[in-house]
């Protein structure tokens, strides 16, 4: 056993007490979506808005609401946090598409991508922790703890807080980022931590989840290059689970997203999900008007469409859309072109032998689209088969620009899952049990 810090009733009280105050401050909308009827009982249309975040002069406009960005709803499928929805472990299926796993979709196998400098640089930051920093974010590779994961700012966390430790540290845990994804990835997800830090900004400061310091690692078994083991990153509006067995690697579900998605920090210009965004559309830009049909939902766009958020790790999802057999060696092109946008940000080869498996699955996979589809439309889309589940959500404002209640590009969820087992590597973490490797 590691010798992590133990979770005390009162630490579990006070993530229970956080979905209660999120009620309490959501209303309606809150329980909507913690009962995952959000999308029936929204009424909002489809809305447009720009992707940039700025008014005029580069100043934002608008008021806080002054509740937690991330969205409302604990359970549900935009996914506050874990809420009623947690699932143990022990009981974790994945994602199916109703309750039954498709067998045989994964295997331990070699990948010849080599793994030994992303070991490297989680066992120097390991070492690079005090022993009270260590304790605090190890835990089995097989804990609980692996599906407590929330794109939250104000959801109480385990695990060693990036702002909390020197400078030294935290560049030894920029370094594992480093190592783990890829240079887009990295990016990515340090750009969703200074937009992170420029809405605490905007919301008046003094907000210490509103920061770039406010992201946990946490640490599921000892880094190995033949063991199973793996990692967490997670705070506001990013979560990436990382399992590694051998030189196989699975980076789900990973979550991204970001209020507002455009700004300036710090004298540097960040615009965030450009290539989520247009990727999508070209993809159903090259479609057919018969095809289109099919994709498109005569659904109108709610608040808030996500459905395999924090806490659905179980989540029966159905097919929806249209599948690829049959397309265009164009749009399939398209299709895998949207995949590895959210692919890609892992390390180049490990998302190589991603998209490999993904092409192996290419006639069974679907898209499905919610809402307009103009350039700065909001809009949702999701590409699902049976190993992988992307999903795009522009939703409504939580906490910037909240005038406008509609949903618009400034506030964008998205999340890539294995369905099937393979979230977490569960799968694989089996199959290494079984058979005794």
């Amino acid at each position: 056993m590691h010798g992590h810090r133990p979770r005390t009733p009162e630490a579990e009280r006070s993530r229970r007490w956080f979905m209660n105050k999120a009620l309490l401050a959501g209303g309606v909308a809150a329980m909507a979506t913690m009962t995952g009827c959000s999308n029936d009982s929204n009424s909002a249309g489809t809305a447009s808005g720009s992707a940039s975040a700025e008014g005029p002069g580069g100043m934002p406009s608008g008021a806080p609401s002054g509740m937690p960005s991330g969205g409302p709803g604990g359970g549900g499928g935009g996914g506050m946090g874990p809420g009623a929805g947690e699932v143990k472990y022990a009981d974790f299926k994945g994602v199916t598409t109703d309750g039954k796993v498709l067998d045989d979709l994964y295997s331990i196998h070699s990948t010849d991508v080599s793994t030994d400098k992303l070991v490297k640089a989680a066992q120097a930051f390991l070492d690079g922790l005090s022993s009270k920093e260590r304790k605090s974010c190890v835990f089995d590779v097989d804990d609980d703890e692996w599906l407590k994961w929330s794109n939250v700012d104000g959801y109480e966390r385990q695990g060693v807080r990036m702002g909390d430790i020197t400078e030294k540290k935290r560049e030894l845990g920029y370094a594992l980022l480093g190592a783990a994804l890829s240079a887009d990835g990295l990016t990515q997800t340090r750009n969703i931590m200074k937009l992170n830090a420029y809405l605490g900004d905007y919301s008046g400061g003094n907000k210490p989840t509103l920061t770039e310091g406010a992201y946990f690692f946490t640490f599921m078994g000892t880094p190995s290059t033949t063991k199973p083991w793996g990692f967490q990153y997670e705070g506001h509006h990013v979560a990436i689970n990382y399992f590694v067995l051998g030189d196989q690697v699975v980076m789900t579900p990973t979550f991204m997203g970001s209020e507002p998605t455009s700004a300036t920090y710090k004298g540097e210009k960040i615009t965030l999900f450009r290539k989520e965004t247009k990727a999508g559309l070209t993809l159903l830009r090259s479609l057919t008007s018969a095809q289109r049909k099919k994709v498109v939902s005569s659904e109108a766009k709610a608040n808030d469409n996500f459905k395999a958020g924090a806490g659905q790790d179980n989540a029966q999802i159905a097919y929806q859309g249209l599948a690829a057999k049959g397309w265009t060696s164009a749009q399939r092109a398209n299709l895998l072109d949207l995949v590895r946008v959210y692919v890609g940000n892992m390390d180049d080869g490990h998302a190589e032998v991603k998209m490999t498996e993904v092409e192996d699955h290419l006639d069974d996979t679907y898209f499905y689209w919610i809402g307009e589809t103009g350039d700065s439309s909001a809009f949702y889309y999701r590409v699902h088969s049976p190993v992988v589940l992307i999903e795009y959500d522009a939703q409504s404002p939580i906490a910037y620009e909240t005038q406008n209640h509609t949903p618009s590009q400034h506030h964008i969820h998205t999340i890539i899952r294995t369905p099937n087992g393979g979230d977490y590597g569960v799968d694989l973490l089996k199959l290494h049990l079984e058979n005794d490797h």
